[in-house]
């Protein structure tokens, strides 16, 4: 089965709680589920003997502590002047291209979902999900986007539907979505473009946690993955699964490496930087995903 573009239309009320819930839950839960990543990164294995630490690893992981507790604000450029807070949820519909799910929440299984997420679902995570789409057509995943800070129904930047229309889809259907609980619930694996919009997702759905990272991140997770076996849980889940026990074995230099930048403002050249920054994380996850398959 190829690569599948998820456009859901309209919310089941059961799905989604009222935004002051997620809201109230996004700020209950934050600081701990920060630290709680922060933990993970740095020992995946709990309850298990430690290992040897790599060189620098107390110090790499003294700084994720300190960059998630002052993790105050995004990275310049990253939010567009007079952005609503994040974390707002705004239900709305979108454009739908499969029917959409009636169901209630975890009431059935994820599907084999990629969501990839950054603030306004109109530049970083729309060429993500195009260039997914392109790099992974003949694996069995899907693909969907969205934005912690998203307006619904908004058409993609004009300089990221360039990108997009190079890789043979055509960008003119795509329409912005909000991001929701249900979003990250029914996907596998949640790619996010900056830490800070990884800290939202696992605030609004704690469950998502250990399938949750950003695109850098994961990328150069799943380069030093080993190859997973597929057969019982489906070659994405295992691909997750192989580059989760990888991780706090492989840290970046520096935090904000794992951050993708925002091009917005910027000129096309600038969006087509960030275009070869996507595919380059995005290479190693395709080949992590064919070979669990």
């Amino acid at each position: 089965m190829a690569a599948r573009v998820v456009r859901e239309s309209g919310q089941d009320p059961d799905v989604v709680a009222t935004r002051g819930q997620l809201l109230g839950e996004a700020s209950g839960n934050e600081r701990r589920l920060r630290w709680e990543v922060v933990r993970q990164d740095a020992d995946p294995h709990p309850g298990l003997p430690p290992r040897r630490s790599l060189p620098g690893a107390a110090r790499t992981r003294k700084a994720l502590a300190a960059a998630y507790d002052s993790d105050g604000g995004p990275p310049a450029g990253d939010e567009p002047a007079g952005a609503a807070p994040v974390g707002r949820v705004r239900p709305g519909p979108h454009v739908a291209t499969d029917p959409p799910a009636t169901r209630t929440l975890g009431e059935a299984p994820m599907a084999d979902r990629i969501l990839f997420v950054c603030h306004a679902n109109l530049c970083r995570s729309p060429m993500a999900e195009y260039l997914a789409a392109q790099l992974m057509a003949k694996l069995p995943v899907e693909v969907a986007s969205a934005g912690t800070d998203a307006v619904d129904g908004r058409p993609m930047h004009p300089y990221a539907a360039e990108v997009a229309a190079e890789t043979g889809r055509e960008p003119a259907r795509f329409r912005s979505r909000a991001l929701t609980a249900a979003h990250l619930a029914d996907a596998a694996l949640v790619l996010t473009s900056t830490r800070r919009q990884r800290s939202v997702c696992v605030s609004l759905a704690p469950a998502a946690l250990h399938r949750t990272f950003t695109l850098r991140q994961f990328g150069r997770l799943a380069g030093a993955a080993a190859t997973p076996d597929g057969t019982d849980t489906g070659a994405l889940r295992a691909a997750v699964r192989a580059a989760a026990l990888a991780r706090g074995l492989l840290q970046p230099a520096a935090p904000s490496d794992d951050d993708l930048l925002d091009p917005i403002g910027g000129t096309p050249a600038d969006f087509r930087r960030c275009a070869r920054e996507i595919e380059r994380a995005l290479a190693p996850v395709a080949a992590l995903i064919e070979a669990a398959g």
